[in-house]
């Protein structure tokens, strides 16, 4: 959950589907290690596939998976992305033109419905909101591209979000329009 307030961002994030292995001994029964670390399937990073070693690389893609899960409302794991389809690659090939198609209707400013015209933009909502909602949809991409070292960095991603707090409209009680 990202709470956008006034001044503050918040970020509140449970868990990016990454589990710990139990020790298999039985002396420590409640203890676990993280240097079996395996991720879920969706939310690792392909070069775990390789390998057993975390990276920060590795949990900037596990950040941007998560972000797209949450604009996109579709789990990384989800049934339609079999072969070479993934909820990157399916973002990726969306934006900006069919927007309508992948964003959540549920972070949406309330009341408001999808109509596409022509040329399939946005034509319901706020100018400002769309280039946010394209905004973050670039920077989940960018964090989750399948280079480690093309992957943009936390402090990027910061400088990133406060830029796209700077245009987001705010309601009448300070409270960013989106709900992300």
């Amino acid at each position: 959950m990202i709470s956008l307030h006034v001044n503050k961002l918040h970020a509140h994030v449970s868990d990016f589907g990454l589990a710990r292995l139990v020790s298999n001994i039985g002396v420590f029964p409640k203890q676990s290690s993280t240097i079996g670390i395996k991720g879920t399937i969706g939310y690792a990073p392909p070069e775990y596939g390789m390998s057993s070693n975390v990276s920060i690389e590795g949990d900037m893609y596990s950040f941007g998976i998560l972000i797209l899960e949450i604009l996109t409302g579709r789990r990384p794991t989800s049934e339609m992305f079999r072969d070479d389809q993934n909820l990157h690659n399916y973002v990726e090939v969306s934006i900006p033109n069919h927007l309508s198609h992948i964003v959540d209707p549920t972070i949406l400013p309330a009341g408001l419905e999808w109509t596409d015209d022509g040329d399939e933009t946005l034509t319901f909502m706020h100018h400002n909101i769309k280039k946010c909602l394209l905004s973050l949809f670039q920077v989940a991409l960018a964090c989750s591209v399948e280079a480690p070292k093309e992957r943009i960095t936390m402090v990027d991603v910061m400088r990133e979000l406060n830029f796209i707090k700077s245009y987001l409209p705010e309601d009448i009680n300070g409270v960013y329009m989106l709900q992300v």
